[in-house]
């Protein structure tokens, strides 16, 4: 018997309907006509076990205790889906053939294993187990992805990077929480504070965010424009450079805070003639952005429509398990196999169906062009987020769903329209010594750009025809008073874009070296959870589309050293942890330092001013503690 263990049921259902029939439903299982079997987890089956599975005294959460590290790690059932592990592990027993079709992503790959794991199975059965990668549950693509079977010895290293992460995470996770949470009791404060090595730095971007506005001090600063006229007396504007001995005026991004100096140039270049010193006009073409990976798509649904990311993903989830209208959703990748390309047809015939975009948007696209996104290089165990080939009969989308998939199906289509080409015009102007600059940038053919709303122009001025030598007039200087503005409070766009984007926000050079080689804060598949994480908490909060940090999260922060407040330790993290995928370091040479972290972080939490935690809410003694804290990890 083979016997073939899905994720969750929608996939288990969705490969049952690519199989011999007929079938017959059994509790936990889909038997075959052939006698194979389809079975399925309910996502983690297993969870890691807690302090106090190791040792009753971690009961009781003391400093003494810690840190707690596992000598032999235990996994356990978790109570809700017991039955369902039950059916599993009997049918694993019973099964010849061992077919792992979890979630095509380094979570999906650790939990069918850990199932597998726990049924004492013969050294061959192992060496044997076949690997089904499916990102798309409609038929066709099933049966395509049934016939192109792995073995999954070739994922061992995926599932050990995963292994690596959630025991990392638990002994961060449940050691930290408890330190400061100890701490801030000493201090009379109540609740659990949670620590994780993701939630906390994203916690730290908004807290020094919020501070560095409310510390933030407005300062006036100048510009000075040239209006100048050709000798055919047209007109256009050009913005002073300052020079290198106008730094001592300057701040540090090169804004000129002296007004007598800006009124001097202003009034020197004043009916003074100019000349064009330099002179650059080149057409430019933009290629169309690469479809969606659920990042993007996230911040894209955040700026549109002001989706808070965990919504986005759930409505994704509906429209790849329940609709089979969009590909697996939980991608980090931006490109597709080769073989898609022959789908584009079809999928753009599915796209004008189902309302994604216009029928005549749709005919716009010519798939005759093939799109940088097409290749097979740049694709590894999943790809871009897609529409499918599915072709709805009736209009059964929300408004929601009907937006994202909007925005999918857009992005897709865009493969196949022109580059979008622009003429730019840069000219240098030198007036009294000075050196002023224009840019202007003009539409030829908009090409993809027509779907994507009104293109941003650099400038708003056209530039008239200039040569290099061409001598202008000035007929005024102007001085253009401005105010400094503090940066913006994160939005969900802004803050999912840190996230992805996390090595703008370091300055260790080694460490932004690193951060711009991995996929920043979480993954695609946890970011949104850990955000709301961070709501549910009370660490974070919303006014209006701003996202602020409480007081509690503010205090915590305050109380943690630099190194768990800041991304570069879990940045750290994910280049092992996908140096482990990629067989460049082992399960050990990750987990060794690690450990050494963690010990003085524990040792920090002792020694912190836990007086910090004094001016937050006090929790009546007996209800200290009641809700058992789990570090979920992140």
């Amino acid at each position: 018997m083979k016997l073939y263990i899905a994720e969750k049921p929608s996939l288990a259902r969705a490969i049952a309907d690519a199989l011999p029939k007929p079938q017959k439903k059994h509790d936990g299982y889909i038997e075959l006509a052939n006698g194979d079997c389809v079975s399925w987890c309910i996502g983690h089956l297993l969870e890691q076990a807690e302090p106090d599975d190791y040792d009753p005294q971690f009961k009781k959460w003391q400093f003494a205790h810690l840190p707690i590290v596992p000598e032999q790690w235990q996994l356990k059932a978790k109570t809700k889906t017991r039955k369902q592990l039950t059916v599993l592990k009997k049918l694993i027993k019973q099964a010849d053939q061992l077919v792992h079709a979890g979630d095509p992503d380094r979570e999906g790959q650790l939990l069918v294993d850990e199932v597998i794991e726990q049924v004492s199975l013969s050294a061959t059965k192992k060496q044997h187990i076949q690997r089904l990668l499916i990102s798309d549950l409609n038929l066709a693509a099933v049966k395509k992805s049934l016939n192109n079977l792995q073995s999954n010895r070739e994922f061992i290293p995926l599932s050990v990077s995963a292994l690596a992460r959630s025991r990392a995470d638990w002994l961060f996770g449940m050691n930290l929480t408890r330190a400061y949470t100890l701490a801030g009791q000493k201090a009379g404060f109540g609740n659990v504070l949670s620590v994780g090595r993701v939630q906390t730095p994203i916690l730290g971007l908004v807290v020094n965010r919020d501070n560095n506005i409310a510390n933030f001090i407005a300062k006036p600063f100048y510009e000075v424009l040239a209006h100048l006229e050709t000798s055919e007396q047209q007109l256009f504007t050009a913005k002073w450079q300052p020079s290198k001995a106008c730094e001592p005026y300057q701040d540090e991004e090169g804004r000129v805070l002296h007004k007598a100096l800006a009124e001097n140039v202003a009034t020197r270049i004043t009916e003074q003639p100019a000349t064009v010193t330099e002179l650059e006009q080149k057409q430019k073409k933009q290629q169309a952005p690469l479809p969606y990976n659920l990042s993007a798509l996230q911040i894209d649904a955040a700026k549109a429509f002001a989706m808070p990311a965990q919504k986005v993903l759930d409505i994704c989830q509906n429209l790849y398990e329940r609709h089979k209208l969009i590909t697996y959703p939980r991608s980090d990748n931006r490109y597709l196999p080769k073989d898609h390309y022959q789908q584009a047809t079809s999928i753009i015939a599915a796209i004008a169906n189902n309302g994604g975009q216009t029928e005549a948007i749709c005919k716009e696209a010519d798939t005759s062009k093939r799109s940088k996104c097409f290749n097979d290089g740049k694709v590894a165990a999943h790809h871009a987020i897609i529409p499918t080939t599915k072709q709805l009969k009736s209009a059964v989308l929300t408004s929601d769903e009907s937006k994202i998939y909007a925005l999918i199906s857009r992005h897709y289509l865009i493969q196949f329209y022109t580059d979008y080409i622009f003429n730019e015009t840069k000219v240098t102007v030198t007036i009294a010594g000075g050196l002023f600059k224009a840019n202007a940038k003009q539409d030829v053919s908009l090409g993809f750009k027509q779907l994507m709303g009104k293109t941003e122009l650099n400038d708003e001025q056209n530039l008239p025809a200039l040569k290099k030598g061409q001598v202008l007039h000035c007929n005024k200087g102007e001085v253009i008073n401005k105010i400094t503005s503090p940066p913006a409070h994160f939005t969900d766009a802004t803050l999912l874009s840190a996230m992805t984007g996390i090595s703008r926000y370091v300055n260790d050079p080694e460490i932004k070296k690193i951060l711009k080689d991995t996929d920043g804060l979480g993954t695609e598949a946890t970011r949104a959870g850990i955000l709301e994480l961070l709501f549910k908490r009370r660490f974070l909060q919303r006014q209006g589309k701003s996202i602020l940090a409480t007081d509690t999260g503010k205090a915590l922060i305050s109380a943690l050293p630099k190194g768990l407040a800041s991304p570069d330790l879990t940045a750290k993290w994910e280049a092992s942890l996908s140096r482990i995928a990629d067989q460049q370091m082992s399960y050990q040479q990750f987990l060794t330092p690690l450990l050494t972290e963690l010990s003085q972080f524990v040792e920090h939490a002792q020694q912190c001013d836990s007086q910090v935690f004094a001016h937050l809410p006090k929790t009546p003694p007996k209800r200290r503690f009641k809700r058992k804290a789990k570090a979920k990890g992140r």
